[in-house]
């Protein structure tokens, strides 16, 4: 769905610099720094408007959590959802991430949501998907062993593509359903707004986290 864009949204984001961070790839190695305490850092690949990274800061606030999203109408909005719930253990960045060893150290994150990705359904745009298997492999060197990947989406092309993925780059499957909200994983679920759009609609939630 096309977004519509913020008026003067570069000047809002620039008034943000307490939980948008500057310079990211800077923070390489430091993102424990950035939050001011020791906690476990998580991170969410496209973020959207910021329901799931916020219910979940909320959730945990023995947490850090930092929501990535390249698109700067959408982060703001997430941002100012992180403002009005008063959380302080939310960062952002406001950027695509396309490399990931170039923002984390190895180790440094206990764990990378994946949620409703976009599917780039023509095959020649394979690579871009967020669950490509080399990608993939980015996300296993930046989290702890004892962390996870964890990704859900509608899209059951998609879905069967991650799946081939993940065996490509050498990783199992520890939790696996194509029904999450008919499944005994759903207990721990914390919904998207794309996934209470769906979900509603009749839709069925897959879903796939890969322990490391």
């Amino acid at each position: 769905m096309r977004q519509r864009r913020i008026k003067n949204i570069d000047e809002k984001l620039a008034k943000c610099g307490d939980i948008i961070v500057e310079g990211p790839k800077a923070a390489k190695g430091l993102w424990q720094k950035k939050f001011g305490n020791q906690n476990p850092v998580y991170l969410e690949l496209g973020c959207g408007k910021g329901r799931f990274i916020t219910a979940l800061a909320a959730l945990h606030p023995e947490c850090s959590y930092i929501g990535c999203e390249g698109h700067l109408s959408v982060i703001y909005r997430a941002v100012s959802k992180a403002r009005e719930a008063e959380l302080s253990n939310v960062r952002f960045i406001a950027e695509y991430i396309n490399d990931m060893d170039a923002y984390f150290a190895p180790g440094e994150l206990s764990g990378v949501y994946l949620n409703f990705s976009d599917p780039w359904p023509k095959e020649r745009h394979a690579k871009r998907r967020l669950t490509y298997f080399e990608r993939l492999k980015a996300y296993g060197r930046a989290v702890r062993p004892g962390g996870f990947i964890q990704f859900k989406t509608d899209n059951d092309d998609l879905f069967d593509f991650t799946l081939e993925q993940i065996e490509l780059a050498g990783f199992v499957p520890a939790e696996v359903t194509r029904d999450l909200h008919g499944s005994e994983y759903m207990a721990q679920n914390v919904m998207t707004e794309y996934e209470e759009k769906f979900s509603s609609a009749g839709k069925n939630i897959n879903y796939v986290r890969i322990n490391l």
